[in-house]
């Protein structure tokens, strides 16, 4: 009898959290990360978005541990899903400013396999003249390469026809720009009278080898794997046992506009005691200290060594650039610095997932954790761990939460920013929220991933809840704040990406002021009417305030300026 309630309880809540949730099908739009894969944004042709989408397969190539690689070129409508046919192709490879291949390919159904071989010892001028293609001219595209055969799937790389590369490709670690124009399509007789050009971004991971020595002279090896370039000055501080490092970068706006994400990875062996299970990290960028959602430890992947991520994404970047100000925009150099924290306290929860049609169980299981010293009336940085069946991180997954209270009140709630493409990404399986908690007692956080990869792949998609209890916290040593409903942050990113107009925006900031829950501090009123564009520096703001990446501070900042300018009104 108690066996049937529990079942009967669990099934409950499964249904419940299905109402909680919008499981909606998706339909992947423009969406990308640069490192294993990327997509690009469409473009109109005819009654269709078209775009394209590179994917490299192994997705995470490290110079050196490979003979060949597939570079995978999608071309398709982002409306329906669907490849179009006979398309031919001009690709070219690009590293640092530096063309190392272009060729025009030809394929049948949409989906064009190269295999790329990585090969050195080329001292050609211009180094592009040291790539070598593999394949036959198609009778229908003059000039396109093509390869007779079994059509290629992600089973059937090693026995499928595609024609190839060789030559000075991923032979470096670092960002890669794949240029793709689309010459024909629909008809390999049929020339498009504009190309359809895309650009996507994949990187190549490369490890170097670095060592310190500590007081008693004891020798630690560091590996840093860099996806972007190589690093250079490598520092050890025995004052906080600091690592640096620092690395090619272009910091101007435009530039930093084109980076989806900037990824090092920082490997220190755990019997080095300030880097050992346990420890947390503070990073910094150019001096700024950066998001804990931009800096992830993972002590999961190496039984011997913790492998810190920095994940620093474009908005990331973007507030570095501006938190220095005009001054950085010319400097061609990135500093990282990690600092080791004191050992936390932490407590976690651990449950599997299951299906939303069957309730059946995945391959899926999700670990929250959090430091004991956060509690009510506070913000409290969850972190959110994903793994497979062979408790390995899940890369690249797509997720939603909700938080509610005891009392089934929903507390917060995040989908991602974007209302085609739904989901937070997690890109190492590892994820950090800052969820505000408004008082002590159990709460519910209930979990929806849709999918993994840029064609959320459904393999590890399920719902699944955990229970948490919140006790009082710290309250000297970790500041309280007043609860912001879910809706004005729905709002601040609905406002951002167009959704709602500047009234409605601006009536949920009165609304706070008003209330009380958002502290403005004295700011004369400008004189302006009040119909001024706003600027967009402040919709950004309002789109990473909305996704957790900013503070309150930061944000009232904004909120100051159009107060002072006259473009905000607060009504008396």
């Amino acid at each position: 009898m108690n066996i049937v309630f529990v079942l009967y309880s669990k099934f409950a809540l499964f249904i419940s959290i299905i109402g909680i949730f919008s499981i909606v099908t998706v339909l992947p739009d423009a969406f990308g990360h640069g490192l294993g894969g990327d997509q690009a944004p469409p473009i109109s042709f005819g009654d269709m978005e078209v775009t394209v989408r590179t994917q490299l397969s192994p997705s995470d190539i490290t110079v050196g541990d490979i003979d060949s690689a597939n570079m995978q070129v999608r071309f398709f409508d982002t409306l329906t899903d669907t490849n179009l046919d006979k398309v031919t192709y001009r690709v070219e490879v690009w590293q640092s400013g530096e063309l190392l291949a272009r060729n025009l390919f030809y394929d049948m159904d949409g989906r064009l396999d190269v295999k790329i071989k990585p090969k050195t010892g080329c001292d050609e001028n211009p180094i592009e003249t040291c790539t070598i293609y593999g394949g036959s001219e198609h009778v229908s595209a003059p000039g396109a390469l093509f390869v007779q055969g079994e059509a290629c799937t992600d089973d059937n790389l090693d026995i499928c026809g595609r024609p190839s590369m060789t030559g000075p490709i991923f032979v470096k670690g670092g960002l890669y720009k794949i240029r793709v124009d689309i010459e024909g399509a629909t008809s390999p007789r049929v020339v498009l009278a504009n190309l359809l050009s895309y650009e996507t971004f994949v990187s190549v991971a490369q490890e170097q080898n670095f060592s310190f020595q500590t007081a008693n002279a004891e020798e630690i090896p560091v590996i840093i794997k860099t996806y972007y370039d190589d690093v250079d000055n490598f520092e050890f501080n025995t004052s906080d046992n600091s690592i640096s490092f620092d690395m090619p970068f272009d910091w101007n706006p435009d530039y930093v506009n084109l980076v989806q994400v900037v990824h090092e990875e920082v490997r220190v062996p755990k019997s080095f005691a300030p880097y050992a299970d346990g420890k947390q990290f503070k990073g910094y960028v150019n001096g700024v200290e950066i998001d804990q959602r931009a800096l992830l430890n993972d002590p999961y992947s190496s039984e011997n060594t913790n492998i810190v991520h920095f994940l620093i994404t474009k908005n990331e970047l973007e507030k570095i650039n501006e938190t220095l100000g005009p001054s950085n925009h010319g400097n061609q150099q990135m500093d990282l610095k990690l600092v080791p924290l004191a050992e936390t306290s932490k407590s976690s929860t651990e449950f599997y997932l299951v299906d939303t049609t069957n309730y059946e169980q995945v391959p899926t299981t999700v670990n929250i954790a959090w430091d004991g010293k956060y509690g009510a009336n506070q913000e409290i940085p969850f972190e959110f761990t994903f793994f497979n069946e062979n408790r390995e991180l899940i890369k690249d997954v797509k997720y939603a939460y909700v938080v509610l209270d005891e009392f089934d009140n929903e507390i917060a709630r995040n989908n991602g920013s974007d209302s085609v493409n739904p989901g937070i990404t997690s890109i190492e399986g590892l994820d950090v929220q800052r969820i505000y908690v408004p008082s002590t007692g159990q709460i519910r956080v209930d979990i929806l991933v849709y999918g993994t990869g840029l064609d959320y792949d459904p393999t590890y998609a399920g719902i699944g809840s955990a229970i948490i209890e919140i006790g009082p916290g710290s309250s000297d040593s970790i500041p309280t704040k007043a609860p912001i409903p879910s809706w004005i942050r729905n709002n601040a990113a609905w406002w951002a990406d167009g959704s709602i107009d500047d009234n409605s925006f601006i009536q949920g900031i009165q609304y706070l002021i008003k209330e009380g829950i958002m502290k403005i501090p004295p700011t004369s009123q400008g004189s302006g009417s009040g119909t001024n564009d706003i600027p967009a520096w402040i919709r950004n703001n309002a789109a990473w305030w909305a996704d957790g990446s900013i503070d309150d501070n930061s944000f009232i900042q904004g909120i100051q300026y159009l107060i002072k300018e006259g473009i905000m009104k607060i009504q008396s």
